[in-house]
């Protein structure tokens, strides 16, 4: 009996299939192995879709095999404490890493999917080595001139969109708590600009501030209140 050679893993190789035609057997389907392109790979992903204020950050990521760095996995799932010290790996053993940002101003002026495909374009084009493909964390994918692929999910399957999911998020909470020294009615250093019932008193209570998103739906509101009662102060 034959030896069973073991296939190469899912993650090196992509299947795709064409019709061929044989004499005996007639047209068939068979698959044809496309070779994942040998050379450094980026991982690439985001922090702060969600949130009411500040901007979007994303992160790329080329990890060194040589460098394993243990614990790596979906920001969401780790503690702050754990995402601060892989942080710190990340940033000593990477080969390279790059972030890059788009406004809260770019964020109004495009939505906040475009401005997110923006911050990942400018992490990707920020790197010190050009990777020959860079994989990005869901199902859309920025306008990039080299080779990508979009995983959905692939902050918990890829170790190099893990690494930029973490250092996404801490870049973005480590922002926002410099923010919350300059507004500190707001709670920014607790809850990070996303819409908990605290920042939403706050939003009430203060109005928004010049770091808030004007188009996301709690902050609109907001405005619209603001904008009625300076009206109505006018017209009296």
């Amino acid at each position: 009996m034959p030896s069973k050679k073991s296939s190469p893993p899912e993650t090196d190789r992509r299947i795709r299939t064409t019709t061929i035609r044989t004499k005996t057997a007639g047209p068939r389907q068979v698959p044809l192995v496309f070779p994942e392109p040998v050379g450094l790979i980026a991982g690439v992903d985001e922090a702060g879709r969600g949130p009411l204020a500040g901007p979007v950050v994303a992160a790329a990521v080329i990890l060194d095999d040589k460098k394993r760095i243990l614990g790596l996995a979906d920001s969401k799932v780790l503690t702050a404490l754990a995402r601060d010290k892989l942080y710190d790996k990340i940033r000593e053993k990477a080969l390279c890493c790059s972030v890059g940002m788009a406004s809260v101003e770019e964020i109004d002026d495009l939505n906040i999917f475009h401005a997110t495909m923006l911050a990942m374009k400018r992490a990707v084009e920020g790197l010190r080595l050009k990777p020959v493909k860079v994989l990005v964390d869901g199902n859309r994918l920025p306008n990039l001139d080299v080779l990508s692929e979009a995983i959905v999910g692939g902050d918990a399957k890829v170790k190099s969109i893990s690494a930029a999911s973490i250092v996404a998020k801490v870049t973005r909470d480590r922002m926002l708590a410099e923010l919350h020294e300059q507004f500190p009615q707001y709670g920014f250093a607790a809850h990070k600009g996303y819409g908990t019932p605290e920042h939403l008193e706050a939003l009430r209570a203060h109005g928004p501030c010049v770091h808030h998103r004007r188009h996301f739906a709690p902050v609109a509101a907001q405005f619209a209140v603001d904008e009625g009662v300076t009206l109505s102060v006018q017209v009296q």
